[in-house]
């Protein structure tokens, strides 16, 4: 009985021995191991480890994975003097973690530095441009981009010195504080207003150009046909000059007819009323005893002219 109690006795002290002796490392976790308060050697590999138990030395654990932080919103003003609100986040983690044991203790401590270090760097950056070069719609004006890099690279360098690395910075916030928007907005829509009326003039100044052309070649389309629809009532006239030529030389009596009577289609209707003297030459064929008609008559029917034969069929 009295070995059995041994027995449980010594395990008992051989498990709690091994509980101050040896620990864990997750693959989550830094871990520093310290003699008397001194930091004396970090693990960053998981795995099953062995120390001196307590107090002798301790074991330390610390964050290995990605860590935020949000600045919060903070008013800056830039390098043409404009107030704007800004708000931003860090995301660091352990790189030392024997330095950031030393440096800042804790996750507290750690981004305390970085908060300063974060909002002064901004600061810095914000005051060495002007608000147009951050807030545009011309994209090739926009330099932000380029600010966030620089600022990112100056902290990254700062943050080494607490054992901590910079992965990323991002700002969530550029705004105008509440009792600025107003008058921004006011400078916004005159400024918006004026590139319109540029458009407009631009837009009206070449409507003009376009109308201009368009009535230039309007009249050198119309004068061109003017000048071929001339041409060919100029032939036409004289190919009808031509016709009547040759029909005048073929029946002289027949054509003095024809030429006499639409004459009178042409000044003789229902509400003309004409006094001439009865030998007029103009009336000579009114009358149909006239003698020198039915001389033309039979002469041009002997001859069997076109017109002559149209009447007999009529």
């Amino acid at each position: 009985m009295k070995a059995k109690i041994l027995t449980i006795v010594i395990a008992v002290l051989v498990v709690a021995a091994s509980g101050l002796i040896f620990y864990q490392v997750d693959e989550r976790e830094y871990v520093v191991i310290t003699q008397f308060g001194e930091p004396i050697k970090a693990i960053r590999e998981a795995g099953l480890n062995w120390k001196w138990p307590d107090p002798i030395q301790s074991v330390n654990r610390y964050n290995k994975r990605l860590m935020t932080y949000e600045m919060g919103e903070t008013e800056y003003l830039t390098e043409d003097k404009k107030n704007v609100m800004v708000d931003a986040y860090i995301v660091w983690k352990i790189d030392d973690p024997i330095k950031y044991m030393k440096t800042v203790k804790n996750r507290m401590g750690a981004e305390t530095r970085l908060a300063d270090i974060l909002s002064s760097e901004i600061g810095i950056s914000l005051g060495e441009f002007d608000l147009s070069s951050l807030i545009s719609t011309e994209l090739e004006k926009i330099k932000f981009g380029q600010m966030m890099q620089e600022v990112k690279s100056k902290i990254s360098q700062k943050a080494v010195d607490y054992g901590t690395a910079i992965a990323d910075v991002k700002v969530t916030l550029l705004n105008f504080p509440e009792r600025n928007k107003l008058s921004v907005f006011r400078r916004m829509r005159a400024e918006r207003e004026r590139i319109a009326k540029g458009y407009r003039s631009e837009g009206t100044e070449k409507a003009l150009k376009i109308r201009a052309d368009a009535d230039k070649q309007k009249q050198i389309i119309l004068s061109k046909a003017y000048e071929s629809s001339q041409k060919i009532k100029g032939e036409a006239e004289a190919r009808a000059i031509k016709i009547y030529a040759e029909a005048y030389q073929k029946d002289i009596k027949f054509y003095e007819l024809i030429r006499t009577l639409e004459s009178y289609e042409k000044f003789i209707d229902g509400k003309t009323t004409v006094v001439l003297s009865a030998d007029s030459e103009l009336l000579k064929f009114i009358n149909t005893s006239n003698p020198e008609l039915l001389k033309s008559t039979k002469e041009s029917e002997s001859a069997g002219s076109p017109r002559t034969k149209t009447n007999k069929e009529g």
